[in-house]
């Protein structure tokens, strides 16, 4: 039997016409016209081929072949007739002198149409992924994601930058989320942990003496599933400099990500370097959102002075932020769809009003700004046919709710939005600590490691919250794509930061020993970040799940419906790495 293919099954035209030719691929389908006549479309990785079966034998050969069998055809390649110019290999077909099956699919109706996959719900398709991933317009994500990794790691090694792998059995580290623990077999009652992300080894490998380090690293945090984030698993791209600042950090990455995004992406523009900065309190007082989306020119105004005592329940004693956008004619319907929305997403009700076209404020609350007609207009600047969107609350709250109002309005105005492009911004100037809301108590707001303003002196004699950080985060079209930092490489000022959480030098030494005694052999300053691939995939193909990115997802409830994991492991198994369950804990 021989399996050797002569072509593959995107590749014939009218210059191997009347060659013999072998192709090997699944058999997609078969349009029989007759007893003697049946036209067999030939589908594998490259694309597809027409096979015109023309003898009586042949055709009954194949009738008990089911779909997505896989076949091996040897014949010879002839002009088609009625060409077809949607397809490649349009132009040709193949006679076939044999068929032979090579694997046969033993059922005969499949979970779902491979043409049409995406359209069954995702419980099947992650069951059958192995079918799913044969839909070409499945397969291709997977083939694009494959092609920009390739040309994040040139890009990277045509800077200097070493790829450097880090372990996946490490320790438990408080990263932000919960870790996935592997219990010792060789060390009773002890764990390791899946790292939540290289932080260590890379500020490590820069004490170590490493000048430029990356990697495509593989991180793991027991989360769970987001439209953007996938529970368990995910990617991105680690870096990491010695003697950078925040401005080498960002030079390279505006160098580096905005040709793969034109290259691939769906929109054929992104912002060139350097990309907007804007610091964190600037963004939320702007577009209500740390994470803003610069493709909308919306932004917020506060206008407590102005509303807070216009008579309106909800505005009294509150922050009231007002979005004004011109030109908006929308019907009561989509208006209430809109904040119905916002809402869903924010848990802030939003409100509104419009000016008419003989200049009067209609709709919504406009009752209760009659009389004050005249400053609102001013104020915010408006005309005939302009619409008010309002959100209020305490401060924070206020701002959430008009900043996710905004992006609603943004993406239903027209003209309000570019949306054939990619927006990259830098937010920066991140505070250092915060109030946390669970606790009550004072905490890191970003990354523990970062190096604060100021250094030591603004430890010792700043107020912690009116302390910065050499914080940043990476922003495109209103995506989180990555947080970086500065770092804190001097073992008295990351004591110094971690004494202010309660954190005291002891515990420090105890919960980071390597990093710790490495900066006290002279460690480089250093930066870095991490922008998530899968993220960046996801924008890039235009897909609103990042699963669809993936080649072995998990389902939100962070479960391979495939492999069947989570799964229960036998008595023995739990005996050697030390593991009793309890009864209750199986019910």
């Amino acid at each position: 039997m021989s399996q050797s293919r002569t072509h593959n099954c995107n590749e014939l035209r009218m210059e191997n016409v009347g060659e013999k030719v072998t192709l090997c691929g699944f058999y997609d389908n078969m349009r029989r016209v007759s007893k003697n006549l049946g036209f067999l479309i030939l589908r594998d990785f490259y694309g597809i081929t027409q096979v015109v079966v023309e003898t009586e034998e042949m055709m009954e050969a194949l009738s008990g072949v089911n779909n997505e069998s896989t076949l091996s055809v040897k014949g010879v390649v002839r002009e088609r007739s009625n060409k077809n110019p949607n397809v490649d290999t349009g132009d040709i077909e193949v006679v076939p002198e044999s068929i032979e099956v090579l694997g046969s699919c033993i059922y005969n109706e499949l979970p779902f149409e491979i043409s049409h996959s995406k359209e069954a719900d995702e419980s099947t398709r992650l069951k059958y992924r192995y079918l799913d991933l044969r839909n070409p317009a499945v397969k291709d994500k997977i083939v694009l994601r494959s092609r920009i990794v390739s040309e994040l790691r040139n890009s990277m090694n045509a800077r200097g930058f070493l790829e450097i792998t880090t372990p996946i059995l490490t320790c438990s580290s408080p990263e932000g989320a919960r870790d996935y623990l592997v219990p010792s077999r060789n060390h009773p009652g002890k764990f390791y942990a899946l790292p939540q992300a290289p932080q260590q080894f890379k500020q490590i490998l820069m004490a170590s003496g490493f000048d430029r380090y990356f990697q495509i690293a593989p991180c793991f945090r027991d989360e769970d599933a987001r439209a953007d984030r996938s529970p368990g698993e995910f990617y991105q791209l680690d870096m990491e400099m010695a003697f950078a600042t925040q401005e080498d950090v960002f030079e390279v990455i505006e160098a580096v990500l905005p040709p793969v995004f034109e290259k691939y992406g769906i929109y054929k523009t992104a912002s060139k370097a350097p990309f907007k900065r804007i610091a964190y309190r600037d963004a939320m007082e702007i577009y209500g959102s740390d994470k803003p989306d610069l493709r909308i020119d919306l932004v917020l105004k506060d206008v407590t002075e102005l509303m807070g005592d216009c008579g309106f329940g909800p505005f009294e004693g509150n922050t009231v932020e007002a979005i004004a956008v011109s030109d908006f004619s929308a019907s009561r319907k989509v208006i209430d769809k809109i904040c119905q929305d916002a809402e869903v997403v924010s848990g802030q009700k939003s409100y509104w009003f419009r000016i008419d076209e003989n200049g009067e404020i209609v709709g919504g609350i406009a009752k209760f700004l009659q009389e004050k007609k005249d400053e609102v207009i001013e104020t915010l600047k408006l005309k005939a046919g302009d619409f008010v969107g309002l959100n209020s609350g305490k401060k924070a709250d206020a701002l959430k709710g008009a900043g996710v109002l905004r992006r609603f309005l943004g993406q239903a105005c027209e003209g309000h939005m570019n949306k054939e492009s990619y927006e990259f911004c830098w937010i920066v100037d991140f505070p250092m600590y915060e109030i946390g809301e669970e606790s009550g108590e004072l905490e890191f707001c970003h990354n523990p490691f970062s190096m604060p303003q100021g250094g030591i002196e603004a430890l010792e004699n700043k107020d912690p919250l009116d302390i910065l950080a050499y914080q940043y985060d990476l922003v495109c079209n209103g995506v989180e794509l990555s947080s970086g930092a500065v770092r804190n490489h001097d073992p008295k000022t990351m004591v110094k930061a971690f004494s202010i959480v309660g954190l005291p030098e002891e515990a420090v030494k105890e919960k980071f020993p390597a990093m710790y005694n490495a900066f006290c052999y002279g460690a480089p300053p250093h930066a870095g970040i991490a922008p998530g691939v899968d993220r960046m995939i996801m924008l890039i193909a235009g897909e609103e799940s990042i699963r669809e990115i993936i080649p072995f997802p998990m389902n939100k409830m962070a479960q391979d419906v495939m492999m069947g994991a989570p799964s229960k492991v036998d008595e023995q198994q739990l005996k050697d790495v030390h593991i009793k369950i309890a009864k209750e804990d199986m019910e």
